[in-house]
């Protein structure tokens, strides 16, 4: 079999934060050595940390917090850090050849989320919901780094990523692929929870700002809407997406 091929993130070589380094030792990245600030409070994370890296062959090296802190991109490291090889983003023909032959394949596709924060609260909630693929934009889009890597407590390592020059053309490939395409979007008319969101399925979600990209929108098969009860007309792009999600996966337990 042919070895896959993948497209690099060069930023995020270095996982800070418990779960993420956690989660880096149970997925398929070479991790190439672990830094525990000296002093730390051993919690069940730490210790099964250190017992995974000793059965994968990681050295762990304990080391003054300043040491931690000048290697660190982010404030939340928890006093450990990783090195592993670069992530990589699937390429879309890849992924697709992987789900193709499954019935119930759940994907996201995110148009302009520029939060890293966001991201990283999608993918952790993709991640939990079962979905299979996450697909962003090569332009206007946050990527993978420090930040939504830690947000996602090591999502990441678990959900492909898939990175693409162009959102409509990839709605395309799906639809050939037997995909059907909702649309998340305030002038719908039918209500996330009247929609049929069991069989292959892929969720639109827009930008904090603009929403979905009126061709992209064009795109899709079917419009859908979270009804809003209270003053506030709109909820954050990271928390309607985990409504759509769960109620996506809540459909595919109940058959």
């Amino acid at each position: 079999m042919a070895k896959v091929k993948y497209w690099r993130c060069l930023l995020v070589d270095i996982i800070e934060g418990r779960n993420p380094v956690f989660e880096l030792l149970r997925g398929g990245r070479r991790v190439k050595k672990i830094f525990i600030a000296k002093g730390i409070k051993e919690n069940e994370v730490i210790k099964k940390i250190k017992v995974l890296a000793k059965r994968k062959g990681v050295p762990i090296e304990v080391v003054l917090k300043e040491k931690i802190e000048s290697h660190s991109h982010i404030e939340t490291h928890q006093g450990i850090i990783a090195y592993a090889e670069d992530f990589e983003y699937q390429p879309l023909v890849d992924f697709l050849a992987k789900v193709n032959k499954t019935s119930e394949a759940m994907v996201l596709i995110l148009d302009e989320v520029t939060d890293p924060q966001n991201f990283g609260s999608l993918i952790r909630s993709a991640e939990a919901c079962g979905v299979d693929g996450i697909i962003i934009s090569k332009k206007r889009s946050v990527g993978i780094t420090p930040v939504v890597c830690k947000i996602s407590a090591g999502a990441i390592e678990h959900v492909s990523i898939i990175q693409v020059s162009n959102l409509v053309q990839a709605v395309e490939r799906l639809k050939e692929n037997g995909f059907w395409i909702f649309g998340a979007d305030a002038s719908a008319e039918k209500k996330y929870y009247d929609a049929d969101l069991a069989g292959k399925l892929c969720i639109v979600l827009g930008g904090e700002d603009k929403g979905i990209a009126r061709l992209l929108l064009e795109k899709c098969d079917f419009l859908i809407k979270i009804p809003m009860f209270g003053k506030v007309n709109s909820l954050n792009v990271a928390v309607a997406g985990a409504i759509l999600m769960c109620e996506a996966r809540r459909q595919r337990i109940r058959g």
